[in-house]
C-alpha cells in the first residue's frame, strides 16, 4: 500500500511544475493572436514565461542587430507602421513610451510581456541578457520563437526574423525553436484567432514529447536548433512528420525588374519525388519539424576538403 502510495507521488511530481521550464518567447511580428495564445498554453502547463518582442512587425529582417530607438517610441526605421497604429503593433505600448520596457495595453501588464523597438534579434537578445537574469538569475532552458504568421519553409528561412531569433539564442547555447504557421492565424482585432490556440496546445506536445526524452538535461543537442511549420489545416489531430530544409521552395523570390521596386516571385514547379521530406512540401498536409545546424560552420568532411583543396596556399 504505502508502496503505491510513493509510486502514485512520484508520478506526480513528474507531471507538475516542478517539472516546468523557463520559457522566453519571442518572436518577429510582436504582439499577435499567435503569441498570446501561446503564453497562455505555456502557463496553463505551469510553465514560467518571459515574452521578449519587436515593438512593430519586423518580417524579413533575419539576424539583424538594429535599435530603432533607444530613448523613447519614436517614428523612425519602421515609421509607417508606427504611425499607422500610434505606437507598438495592436497597441502593446504608445508612440513616446521608453524604447524598452513592459507592454501598457490592458490586460497584458502584468510584467510577463515586454517589447523592444528594434529587430526581432534585439529582443531575443533583451530577453536572454535582462529579463532572464531578472526573473530567473540566469538563462531560459528554452527560447521558442514564433509562431509566426506565415510558414518559414525552404530557403528562405535565411531571411527569417523568426528563424534568426532561434539561430541567435542556440548559438548562445539555449535551445532553440522556431514555430510558424499558417496566415489563417492572425486576428489583430481580438487577439483570439482560434487557430492560434490549435497551434500553441500542438507546440505544448512537441515541448513535453522533448522533455520526455531529455531526462531533465538539454532539450536539444549543442549546435541544433529546430524549425517547426504547421500547416493551415492545422488541428487537434495533425499529424507530425520529419523534414529538412531541402531544395523545394515555397516562395521564388526575386526582385523586380521595374518600379515599384522590391520584391516579386512566381510560383515553384511542382515538388519532385526527391523532394518529398523537404519542409516546403511536408508543412502542406502535416507539421514539419527540421534540424538546423547553428550558424555557418561546415561539417568536417568539408573542412577536410577545403584544407586539401588549399594546401598549397595554407602552407605559404
Amino acid at each position: 500500500m504505502n508502496y503505491r502510495m510513493l509510486t502514485g507521488a512520484a508520478l506526480a511530481l513528474a507531471a507538475s511544475p516542478a517539472f516546468a521550464l523557463n520559457i522566453l518567447l519571442t518572436n518577429d511580428d510582436g504582439l499577435t493572436s499567435n503569441l498570446k495564445a501561446l503564453y497562455d498554453e505555456l502557463r496553463a502547463a505551469g510553465h514560467s514565461v518571459i515574452v521578449s518582442v519587436p515593438c512593430s512587425g519586423q518580417s524579413g529582417r533575419s539576424a539583424a542587430i538594429v535599435m530603432y530607438s533607444t530613448t523613447t517610441i519614436v517614428a523612425d526605421n519602421d515609421k509607417t507602421q508606427i504611425e499607422a497604429e500610434g505606437g507598438c503593433h495592436n497597441g502593446a505600448a504608445v508612440t513616446g513610451a521608453p524604447a524598452v520596457g513592459a507592454f501598457t495595453k490592458t490586460g497584458f501588464t502584468g510584467g510577463d510581456y515586454n517589447y523592444v523597438h528594434g529587430t526581432p534579434v534585439m529582443a531575443t537578445m533583451y530577453g536572454l541578457d535582462v529579463l532572464s537574469a531578472a526573473r530567473w538569475g540566469k538563462g531560459p532552458d528554452l527560447v521558442l520563437s514564433g509562431p509566426n504568421e506565415g510558414q518559414n519553409v525552404g530557403k528562405v528561412v535565411i531571411n527569417s526574423g523568426t528563424i534568426g531569433n532561434a539561430q541567435f539564442a542556440a548559438g548562445r547555447g539555449v535551445p532553440a525553436i522556431a514555430l510558424s504557421a499558417g496566415t489563417n492565424t492572425i486576428d489583430n482585432a481580438a487577439l483570439a484567432n482560434p487557430n492560434s490556440r490549435l497551434v500553441a496546445q500542438q507546440t505544448l506536445k512537441l515541448i513535453a514529447a522533448l522533455q520526455a526524452k531529455a531526462g531533465g538535461t538539454a532539450l536539444l543537442p549543442a549546435g541544433v536548433a529546430l524549425n517547426v511549420n504547421f500547416p493551415d489545416s492545422v488541428s487537434a489531430s495533425s499529424s507530425w512528420a520529419f523534414s529538412r530544409i531541402g531544395t523545394y521552395d515555397t516562395y521564388a523570390l526575386k526582385f523586380s525588374s521595374a518600379a515599384p521596386w522590391g520584391l516579386s516571385g512566381s510560383l515553384p514547379p511542382a515538388a519532385t519525388s526527391e523532394q518529398a521530406e523537404d519542409e516546403a512540401v511536408v508543412y502542406k498536409t502535416r507539421i514539419a519539424v527540421t534540424a538546423m545546424q547553428v550558424g555557418f560552420d561546415h561539417r568536417p568532411a568539408a573542412q577536410q576538403w577545403l584544407r586539401l583543396r588549399l594546401r598549397d596556399l595554407f602552407s605559404k
